[in-house]
C-alpha cells in the first residue's frame, strides 16, 4: 500500500498525493516498502552517479567539486556556471560542445538563459570531456549507441542488478533508463560501500562533501545532506528521491503524481524510518500551506 501525502487547507484536505517508498538498513533489509517498489520505475536525474561512474570508467577525470557537479541539477548559481566552463576547458572545448537545451537556470537570481544555465550541464559537460579524452565522436554523444552511452548503460545494469526494463529521452536530451526501486536502491548502496580508492566512493565523498554543487545553496537536497552528515541524496523530475548513507543504509522514494511539493517530505520519512534525523528536517517534513502569505495548512502522512 502506498503512503498518502494529505494536503490540509484551513482543516480541509483538498489534495491527496501517493508515494512509493523503499527503505534497506546496513545490511540491505528492508526497513519499511510502500507501493510497487519493484516495478519499472523512471529515476531520471537520481541516476547522474551512476551515468558519472560510467564516465569515469571510461576515462574521466574530474576531482573535488567539479565531480558533485557532474552529478548536479544545479540551480546556475555563478559558481556552478564557471565550474561548468572548467570542465568544459579543462577538456579543451567551449559551451558550443553541449547539446543539452537552452533554459533559465533554477535560481531567479541569475536571469541569463543558455545551455550553460541547463541544470544537467554540469553532467552534460562531462559526457562530452569523457568523449574528448577518448576520441569518441562528440556531435552523437547522446545516441544510444554511442560508446559513452553504452558504457552508461552497462554501468545502471551492473549496479542495479537489473537488465534496463525500457529506454527513453529524458529532459536534458540525454538517454533514461527505466529500472525498479530495488534497483536504485542497490546501486546507491554501492556508493558508500566501495573500497576507498574507488570510483564510487569518489563519486560518493564528493556530492556529501560538497552538497551546494549537486543542487544549489538553498535547495531541499543540499540542506539534508548538510543537515545529515554522510548522506548523499540525489533527486530527480517528476520527484523521484534516491540516498545512501555511509554504513549502507539506503532509500528511494517516488510520488506516484510527480507532484514535488510532496517529495521532500516523504523522503524525510523514508530518512527517518532508518533513525536518519535532525533538528533542522523538521521544517523540510511539515512545509506550511499558505493562503494570504500566512500558514492556513500542512502537509500530512499517512
Amino acid at each position: 500500500m502506498s503512503m498518502i501525502v494529505e494536503v490540509v487547507r484551513s482543516g480541509f484536505v483538498e489534495s491527496t498525493h501517493h508515494a512509493r517508498v523503499l527503505t534497506v538498513d546496513a545490511q540491505g533489509r528492508p526497513v519499511e516498502t510502500r507501493g510497487a517498489v519493484h516495478v519499472p520505475a523512471s529515476p531520471r536525474s537520481s541516476m547522474k552517479p551512476l551515468q558519472l561512474l560510467g564516465m569515469l570508467r571510461s576515462g574521466l577525470r574530474l576531482e573535488g567539486e567539479l565531480l558533485a557537479l557532474a552529478c548536479a541539477s544545479h540551480s546556475g548559481e555563478p559558481f556552478h556556471v564557471d565550474g561548468v566552463r572548467k570542465i568544459l576547458a579543462g577538456a579543451g572545448l567551449d559551451e558550443s560542445a553541449l547539446q543539452c537545451p537552452e533554459d533559465y537556470p533554477f535560481d531567479r537570481a541569475v536571469t541569463e538563459r543558455g545551455r550553460v544555465y541547463m541544470n544537467c550541464s554540469g553532467k552534460h559537460a562531462a559526457m562530452v570531456a569523457t568523449c574528448a579524452q577518448n576520441d569518441w565522436p562528440l556531435t552523437t554523444y547522446l545516441e544510444p549507441a554511442h560508446p559513452l552511452q553504452r558504457a552508461i548503460r552497462e554501468t545502471v545494469e551492473e549496479l542495479t542488478g537489473e537488465r534496463v526494463a525500457a529506454s527513453g529521452v529524458d529532459g536534458c536530451g540525454a538517454p533514461l533508463f527505466f529500472v525498479s526501486m530495488l534497483g536504485v536502491t542497490k546501486a546507491f548502496r554501492a556508493f558508500p560501500l566501495s573500497a576507498e580508492d574507488s570510483f564510487e566512493r569518489q563519486i560518493f565523498d564528493a556530492m556529501r562533501t560538497y552538497p551546494e554543487w549537486t543542487s544549489g545553496t538553498d535547495r531541499p537536497e543540499a540542506k539534508l545532506m548538510r543537515a545529515i552528515p554522510g548522506l548523499m541524496l540525489k533527486a530527480g523530475a517528476e520527484a523521484f528521491d534516491a540516498f545512501a548513507f555511509e554504513d549502507g543504509r539506503a532509500g528511494t522514494v517516488k510520488i506516484e503524481d510527480g507532484s514535488p511539493r510532496a517529495r521532500v517530505p516523504v523522503t524525510v520519512a523514508a530518512l527517518r524510518s532508518l533513525g536518519l534525523d535532525a533538528p533542522e528536517l523538521a521544517e523540510l517534513a511539515n512545509p506550511p500551506v499558505l493562503g494570504g502569505g500566512r500558514p492556513v495548512g500542512e502537509l500530512r502522512l499517512r
